[in-house]
């Protein structure tokens, strides 16, 4: 039945659906811990280290952490399959372009591949540049988040990658939070606008919302 499911276009959107709004959730979530750092140094590393130490004594250090890494990955790969296996699904099934050429689609809408392949590559480089440290500027610190953050956007390319990467995930959220809301059966003529709004919003807020923290070190509000 599972592999049924998963052949189905109807199944391949649910699960892009469900495992966009498992994103969604963490990218709120995410980007309320980042907005500690403007209340200093201290409590934005402090916020860091209890990350790893949620569910102690039950869970061992790190292990939620993990768990939540675990489950974003899977989510990842989900979101990215499903969508790489329905494009080329579209693509088989409209072989020839259309004859009208003037786009009907939204701007969100139309760059949603895209939007997709430069959020997957800004994945890879955020990981090597603040988790593991492989690319990050400055010297790494272990344990010293705050710093590291400052380092990372103290320099030009830093904040133009993690800008650009910002507003893709904008648009990506603007249109993916309406499209799961109709495939899961939420949406209806009475709610559309409801929901739209809604995707509005929440892509104002979290754009504006990480953007915040490279705008503050280049102020000099976070230093």
């Amino acid at each position: 039945m599972a592999r049924t499911v998963w052949n189905s276009t109807v199944g391949k959107k649910t699960v892009m659906a469900v495992s966009g709004l498992i994103m969604l959730l963490y990218l709120v979530v995410h980007m309320i811990g980042n907005l500690k750092i403007f209340f200093g140094a201290g409590e934005f590393n402090h916020y860091a280290h209890w990350l790893r130490t949620v569910g102690e004594p039950f869970m061992h250090y790190e292990w939620t952490l993990w768990l939540v890494r675990i489950v974003l990955v899977a989510a990842v790969v989900a979101h990215a399959v499903s969508a790489y296996q329905l494009s080329r699904r579209d693509i088989r099934a409209r072989p020839t372009k259309y004859v009208h050429r003037k786009a009907r689609a939204s701007y969100a809408t139309r760059t949603m591949r895209w939007g997709g392949i430069i959020l997957a590559l800004f994945i890879v480089w955020h990981v090597l540049d603040l988790t593991t440290g492989t690319v990050h500027s400055g010297g790494f610190q272990e344990g010293h988040p705050y710093q590291n953050v400052v380092d990372t956007f103290s320099t030009w390319y830093g904040n133009v990658i993690y800008i650009v990467a910002m507003l893709a995930v904008g648009l990506h959220v603007r249109h993916g939070f309406w499209s799961a809301a109709q495939t899961l059966g939420a949406g209806s003529r009475s709610r559309d606008r409801a929901l739209k709004t809604t995707a509005n919003v929440l892509a104002l807020v979290l754009t504006a919302g990480f953007i915040a923290v490279p705008v503050g070190v280049m102020t000099g509000v976070v230093s």
